[in-house]
């Protein structure tokens, strides 16, 4: 009799490609600016190579370093209101009465990141398995691989 071990060995590295962050949707932005306010208007460097990818509905979460100001926001998350090409997006965040958003050249920067990932779902009697619904802020691979 012989027995198959449950692990073979080694993952060849052509089998476990890195993730490029390029080959998903929507994208991380880096925050240029921020207008408090019951709503919240973000001001985003958009890269020449890509274009705003966030959809009207989509979660987002705002990681902001105590440099930036704007210390209420910092791991706040929000819905997508309004999307205004080509660099603005308005959350539905409350920041009226918060401190302003500061400029800085810190080494970490202020971003706006997606929520979910494509695995999420609903259950059903069925398990978790795709049934072709999208969560909205998903992040969809894009890779040519």
């Amino acid at each position: 009799m012989s027995i198959t071990p449950a692990i073979k060995g080694p993952v060849a590295p052509y089998s476990n490609v890195p993730i490029e962050p390029q080959f998903f949707q929507p994208w991380r932005f880096v925050i240029s600016n921020i207008t408090l306010g019951v709503t919240t208007t973000v001001f985003m460097v958009i890269p020449s190579v890509t274009t705003l990818n966030y959809v009207i509905g989509q979660e987002i979460r705002l990681i902001i370093p105590p440099q930036f100001g704007c210390r209420q926001l910092n791991g706040q998350t929000g819905f997508v209101l309004t999307v205004t090409p080509p660099n603005q997006v308005v959350v539905a965040i409350n920041s009226v009465g918060g401190d302003p958003y500061i400029a800085s050249s810190a080494t970490t920067q202020a971003q706006i990141l997606a929520i979910g990932d494509i695995n999420s779902g609903p259950i059903n009697t069925q398990g978790r398995i795709n049934n072709g619904t999208f969560i909205q802020g998903a992040f969809i691979n894009i890779s040519p691989l």
